[in-house]
């Protein structure tokens, strides 16, 4: 690239100086803008920004909606009185669960253009889905012919049952672009552990020392996050990742969760606070962070649950403000002080170099 007759070579130097500095002063500045989504339960934000969830409409009947540039669209039912939505892709295409006609049965719904598709099930009456990947896949669970509740993918007009870890039942949370699912499963011995299904095969993830976990979020990397049990009895938010699941703590209380992450591996959920508050928090670079300390405190929020985090970083979730529960959408914004020192520093060194360079021409 070329601006005026300047050549690249003379400023490809500084140009590589700005950026360490500028990612290190929105690493240690970071804080977040919010969004007022009003009285709804946002589960669910892709790389637009748009966000869906489930809202309650003038008849107080719950309804799946469709957040996009300011605007809420009711995404309806399967013609049925009700719907929830869970998951939704960066083309804006929406999964969850929706009333038949005479709601006499859940079944899991992909919403593309404007249309609500019945998935179907595995058999069973009823199924939902809880995460859609770029392609259209989607992932959930479904009650079998024999009323067991299983895992699926649906995949060009099909639904496949992902089985167990032995035991009689699953469900899948969470797709990412390769088609890999996460989610939990009964063992044999009767315990629920969480899964990784890759290349027609469901793994076991283990636990972190205690009998029981779950897996809910998993990155186009493969790595998983969710909440597992400690040898001490107590559930954490866990990473796994390299065939390792590691803890990730809480905010000085007694237990986390871990429900979505992105590809850069940030990880938001709930933790309890030393106080015994239950707070949304961000996971990122091996530190948990409170995310209620991380916006402007004089404006009424208690940020409670982090539910989901796209790869720019935004999360969406629920909270109280003003005393009264609303979900929001986060926006990461750096510190203004923090850039304005690591500009004034780039730019010095660029007048130095450049001061430098015209000395040694008249020289």
């Amino acid at each position: 690239m070329r601006v005026g007759k300047t050549r690249i070579s003379s400023w490809a130097a500084p140009a590589a100086f700005i950026l360490p500095f500028a990612l290190a002063s929105w690493t240690a500045g970071q804080s977040y803008s919010i969004i007022d989504l009003g009285p709804l339960g946002s589960t669910g934000v892709n790389a637009a920004g748009q966000v869906t969830g489930t809202f309650l409409t003038s008849a107080n009947v719950s309804h799946a909606f469709l957040y996009s540039n300011g605007s809420i669209q009711d995404l309806g039912t399967l013609g049925g009185s009700g719907s929830q939505a869970w998951g939704i892709n960066a083309a804006g295409q929406v999964t969850g669960e929706a009333y038949l006609t005479g709601d006499v049965a859940y079944h899991a719904f992909l919403y593309s253009n404007g249309s609500m598709q019945d998935l179907g099930t595995l058999g069973g009456t009823y199924s939902v889905g809880q995460s859609v990947n770029t392609s259209g896949q989607v992932t959930g669970g479904s009650n079998t012919s024999s009323n067991a509740m299983h895992a699926f993918a649906y995949t060009n007009a099909t639904m496949k049952d992902l089985g167990t870890l032995g035991g009689n039942s699953s469900l899948g949370y969470g797709i990412n672009d390769a088609g890999q699912v996460t989610g939990w499963a009964y063992t044999s011995g009767g315990d629920e552990h969480a899964f990784l299904y890759t290349n027609g095969s469901m793994t076991d993830l283990g636990t972190l020392g205690g009998t029981t976990s779950y897996g809910n979020g998993i990155n186009a990397s493969g790595q998983i996050t969710g909440v597992a049990y400690t040898s001490g009895g107590t559930p954490d938010a866990f990473l796994y990742s390299d065939g390792s699941m590691k803890d990730l703590g809480s905010l000085g209380g007694r237990n986390s969760i871990g429900y979505a992450i992105n590809d850069a591996g940030q990880v938001t959920g709930t933790a309890y606070t030393s106080a015994d508050a239950v707070h949304a928090f961000v996971y990122s670079d091996g530190t948990m962070r409170d995310l209620n300390s991380l916006i402007d405190p004089s404006i009424g929020w208690t940020l409670h649950f982090g539910m989901s985090i796209n790869d720019a970083g935004q999360i969406t979730g629920s909270g109280l403000l003003n005393g009264q529960g609303h979900s929001f959408l986060l926006t990461p914004t750096p510190e203004p002080g923090a850039c304005g020192i690591a500009l004034i520093a780039a730019l010095d060194m660029l007048g130095r170099r450049t001061r430098s360079c015209k000395a040694m021409k008249r020289a």
